[in-house]
């Protein structure tokens, strides 16, 4: 599932990033790789704010979707 239907509080495990192969580079270099532990925090109108190795993340709804937990 993407991550933007996670709970507020539920820690998933990354399972796959997908996207564009900058896009997938991007989410990588933020720590949005598969096996991390990934908190959603907050939500706002699909857009997402995670807590992934251990800093605070804001993701836009469409990036959050190429995020598979």
């Amino acid at each position: 599932m993407p991550l933007t239907l996670a709970n507020i509080g539920e820690k998933n495990t990354i399972k796959k990033v997908g996207g564009s192969s900058s896009q997938k580079q991007r989410l990588n270099e933020l720590g949005f790789v598969p096996g991390a532990m990934v908190e959603v925090v907050s939500k706002i109108q699909g857009n997402v704010i995670v807590m992934v190795k251990d800093s605070r993340i804001a993701i836009a709804k469409d990036a959050a979707m190429k995020i598979m937990i």
